[in-house]
């Protein structure tokens, strides 16, 4: 039975960055960082952590709220974008990059290294995908996920820089279609690595709360990791 665990890791600002983790009970296939959804990490976060392990994959979850002490936003919508709101891009950036660090110290290489993410963290592995070096990324985006917050890039504006395979997994809105998505769709195309789009019909931009949906997009998430983290 695959266990989640808390690590902390002290940084070079004086805070320390909390890691969500999960180690396979089979061999390891490779290390995949999972970025979350604007609520922090929540149950639907470890349970994706706790998923991933149970296929393989050695799994770590930054908690990007820790210079707040915050590890799961439990308040009004207004209250999660305030919160979204403080992130400033380097931080981000760095805290994802002490995820990495974690999974090299754990014998993984950066072509076995995954990035995923939802809502918040689709963006975020979008913009990690575009600035770092790994070997895949996979973003399951929910609503704003093209305007994620202050300080952080648009993922329209880096999508034709992707540096590894990417996957986004979307929900059509209620009026049937979206901008933001056919401008990625644009961007990607520059793009010299493989890199596909995937809108699921009348589904809203919570995708996830249909069973056939998510069952889908999971699955098309491991199959993306398993292709390309070899």
């Amino acid at each position: 039975m695959t266990d989640l665990s808390t690590e902390t890791v002290p940084l070079v600002d004086g805070s320390a960055l909390r890691l969500t983790v999960a180690t396979p009970d089979s061999a390891v296939r490779g290390g995949i960082v999972v970025l979350h959804e604007a609520r922090g990490v929540t149950d639907d976060v470890r349970g994706l952590v706790h998923g991933l392990a149970g296929d393989g994959w050695l799994t770590v979850a930054p908690h990007l709220y820790h210079r707040d002490g915050a590890d799961e936003i439990d308040g009004s919508d207004e209250a999660v974008q305030e919160q979204v709101d403080r992130l400033d891009g380097e931080q981000v950036l760095a805290d994802t990059d002490t995820a990495f660090g974690w999974l090299a110290d754990h014998d993984i290489s950066p072509d076995r290294m995954g990035v995923v993410g939802f809502d918040l963290g689709g963006s975020v592995a979008l913009i990690v995908a575009a600035q770092r070096t790994l070997g895949a990324a996979v973003s399951v985006a929910g609503e704003g996920s093209m305007h994620p917050a202050p300080g952080l890039p648009s993922p329209v504006e880096l999508a034709g820089e992707l540096t590894c395979p990417w996957l986004g997994l979307y929900g059509e809105t209620s009026d049937g279609g979206d901008p933001d998505v056919d401008k990625l769709k644009e961007a990607m195309n520059r793009a010299e690595v493989a890199a596909d789009v995937v809108v699921y019909p009348h589904s809203g931009h919570r995708f996830d709360a249909d069973p056939e949906a998510a069952a889908d997009a999971w699955q098309r998430t491991l199959n993306w990791f398993d292709s390309h983290l070899r």
